[in-house]
């Protein structure tokens, strides 16, 4: 596990869109393609807009997929669809053909939305195994990522799999990448920032008793892959030296 604290939200943008051009490029090279997943929230809108305006001559952007790591039971065109805060800042200024976006079908139920939305993903690798370039990751104050929150079902499926899951505290179902499907990505990057993470990253990084079900974050260890925390010193200042 790498970790990197900034001091400003600035900085902490500009090397983590630096760190996914780079893994852009060696995807492109290697095998012509970047399969990338995108995190939702209102986290990575600055990165969203920084990749779109300053990187958008660094790699080519036809080459790269597009998924997201979980989705809200809402409609796409719902402000709080994670989808369409993506569309509008980074996939329609990039001009991001409609095929190479795989966006979560929330007209349908939630649980067939995620049986779809695996079966779009297993297409797409063509039935190998499902091992993306990038994943993008949130972490909530509760130290939930994608939509794995505290004490719901998708803490303890071990499935390699999209799956819905009621949101008690929230009231509401979400589809979402599970941990096994996380894990087997080449990279993982989370992207955490400001003062009100700082309990969630001190137990999700400093225990070394893991509460994964309290912890959700601390499910995400990649099989064969690097894992990268992005932060700055108001999420990490509570860590011990």
């Amino acid at each position: 596990m790498n970790l990197l604290i900034y001091k400003t939200l600035e900085e902490l943008t500009e090397d983590l869109a630096d760190y996914i051009i780079k893994i852009a490029e060696f995807s492109i090279e290697e095998n012509d393609r970047f399969n990338f997943v995108l995190t939702g929230g209102s986290s990575p809108k600055a990165l969203y807009q920084f990749l779109a305006k300053e990187c958008e001559h660094r790699i080519d952007w036809e080459k790269v997929y597009f998924f997201f790591g979980d989705e809200r039971n809402v409609p796409a065109d719902d402000e709080n669809y994670n989808g369409l805060m993506a569309k509008r800042t980074l996939l329609d200024p990039l001009n991001i053909k409609d095929d190479h976006i795989f966006y979560v079908n929330t007209n349908l139920a939630p649980e067939k939305a995620a049986i779809e939305y695996k079966k779009s993903i297993d297409r797409h690798f063509k039935g190998e195994d499902i091992v993306f370039d990038l994943i993008l990751l949130g972490m909530g104050d509760d130290a939930h990522t994608a939509s794995i929150f505290p004490h719901t079902s998708l803490v303890k499926d071990e499935e390699v799999n999209v799956a819905s899951v009621f949101v008690e505290k929230l009231n509401t179902y979400r589809i979402s990448f599970t941990a096994p499907l996380i894990n087997k990505a080449e990279n993982i990057a989370f992207l955490v920032f400001g003062e009100n993470k700082a309990e969630a990253i001190k137990h999700v990084i400093g225990d070394e008793q893991k509460d994964v079900d309290q912890y959700p974050s601390q499910l995400i260890n990649p099989i064969d892959g690097k894992l990268t925390f992005f932060t700055d010193e108001a999420a990490t200042k509570l860590l011990e030296d």
